[in-house]
């Protein structure tokens, strides 16, 4: 059976995931066959296995570093918001219902065996599970039926390392409340505290280390240093969406919908220098971008009325007439098409027409479809026509199926023979997830931009999985330098 270490949070965004994707790396470096876990996750960023199963993608980032296949069972329960007060629940992979909070709460008690059960096929695989809490601890409101955070840690007896995010102000005060209002029988599993996200003069901090350390009797287990990493961010708290950076060669807008998902699928194109992408929530802000890219979305009906009501459709619909091209991935695609329709309530029923970029009607089913799949790029028009024969891999995940008018010309062909998506003059859209993440499309698309404007970038065409293992090794030595890897060890060990 395996060992296991947890890593909680004073709160959502204390770098819970960062820290156990990086220590995932540090006991794969080490020789262990190391799987990450997380029983319960809120949030829009979702990965398809090649189990053709939804997890959230912290997980899936973080078995990647582990070096190992993401599985259902490292993610048994994930939530996927639809509104302010409800979720569509994902349980072992697959759709389990719709539920408000409170409708939520009343039947949780009932996933308690589907989480046991996918530690219990990790801890039969693997040597070493790091596993993930979720914000905080203290939600004293929320203790009822946990297993997420302390609740699992005492059902499975894992120690714990607590995390404070520093950058934010007032580490000590979260450090010292949150143990403050665990129970009794909670504390002990506390085994460490870590600061995370410092800047400055660590001897400058030292003297409040000792003292938190004399208050509570918990050793710190280290200082991490605010680092510039480029890796998958998990949920909209994301430093990506509202990130400034500088004049860049090639602009690309990416509107930031309410229910924004997948946003992973741009992190590759930011990568490349020269190129920066910003996100984009009201008209004043798009400017005359080089491109425009509508994203993935829970809520495609929602988003739309939303991009109708603040303006953004009618600037976008103006620069598509003025040749700018724009992109739709997912439920970005389905809002480029003339209708959407959910007569069968999937995401709360009724019909809306689109922006009518594209000719292309979409209709809500029940079933998801999920999986994950090679394609290549048909014959392409427009701007980017030197896409065409283009190599794609990624997935899909989408309860629409979108058909095109007679006439209507797709976008990519499926490695099973299946046309997807569609493409009008220099407006393209298609459902497959990770389609900048091969080099092939990410360099036609930003060459043809970067020749369009008269300018030169740095290469496009890199390897992108190589890029993101050297983001890990960066995580992992700096997790050796600033954590007591041998505290650690001997925690897990149960020596200390």
């Amino acid at each position: 059976m395996a060992r296991s270490i947890m890593i909680q949070g004073t709160m959502s965004g204390a770098g819970k995931s960062l820290l156990c994707a990086g220590l995932c790396r540090i006991f794969r470096q080490d020789g262990l066959r190391t799987a990450p876990f997380k029983s319960q996750n809120m949030a829009l960023q979702s990965f398809i296995t090649d189990e053709g199963l939804e997890i959230g993608r912290a997980q899936a980032v973080q078995a990647e570093a582990a070096g190992v296949e993401p599985s259902y069972a490292m993610n048994p329960i994930l939530l996927k918001p639809t509104s302010d007060k409800g979720s569509q629940v994902i349980v072992n992979g697959e759709v389990y219902g719709d539920y408000s909070a409170t409708e939520y709460y009343r039947i949780k008690h009932r996933l308690w065996p589907a989480v046991r059960g996918a530690f219990e096929t990790l801890s039969s695989q693997y040597d070493l599970i790091v596993v993930e809490g979720a914000g905080s601890p203290a939600e004293i409101n929320l203790k009822a039926d946990d297993f997420v955070n302390m609740g699992l840690a005492k059902r499975l007896d894992i120690p714990v390392l607590l995390a404070g995010d520093i950058d934010r102000g007032g580490v000590f005060a979260q450090l010292y409340g949150t143990l403050a209002l665990l129970e009794a029988d909670e504390r002990p599993l506390v085994r460490g505290t870590i600061v995370n996200k410092f800047r400055g003069d660590l001897n400058i901090l030292r003297p409040g280390l000792k003292m938190l350390e004399e208050l509570t009797g918990i050793p710190v287990a280290g200082v991490v240093p605010f680092t510039k990493l480029d890796i998958d961010d998990e949920d909209s708290l994301s430093d990506r969406l509202t990130h400034r950076t500088g004049p860049a060669l090639i602009d690309i807008a990416v509107l930031r919908l309410p229910r924004l998902s997948n946003f992973s699928d741009f992190t590759a194109l930011a990568a490349v220098e020269g190129v920066g992408v910003r996100y984009v929530v009201r008209p004043s802000e798009l400017g005359a971008p080089d491109l425009v890219i509508i994203p993935g979305t829970k809520n495609t009906i929602g988003d739309m009325k939303w991009l109708r009501e603040c303006g953004l459709e009618a600037a976008v619909k103006k620069l598509a007439s003025r040749g700018v091209p724009v992109i739709g991935i997912c439920g970005g695609y389905q809002i480029l098409g003339r209708e959407i329709v959910d007569e069968e309530g999937v995401e709360g029923g009724g019909t809306i027409a689109g922006m009518g970029l594209l000719p292309v009607v979409t209709r809500f089913v029940p079933e998801k479809r999920r999986t994950r799949t090679a394609a290549r790029a048909v014959q392409t028009g427009g701007l980017f026509s030197s896409l065409t024969g283009a190599s794609l891999e990624g997935y899909e995940i989408h309860c629409g199926v979108s058909v095109r008018d007679e006439g209507g010309f797709p976008l990519i062909r499926l490695e099973d023979g299946t046309e997807d998506g569609a493409q009008l003059g220099s407006v393209y859209g298609c459902y497959l997830h990770g389609f900048f993440d091969h080099e092939e499309a990410r360099t036609a698309v930003l060459n043809a931009l970067a020749e369009r404007k008269g300018v030169t970038l740095g290469s496009p065409a890199f390897d992108w999985k190589a890029y993101k293992e050297r983001q890990y090794d960066l995580l992992a030595d700096t997790l050796r330098a600033s954590l007591d890897m041998d505290l650690i060890r001997r925690i897990i060990d149960r020596k200390a």
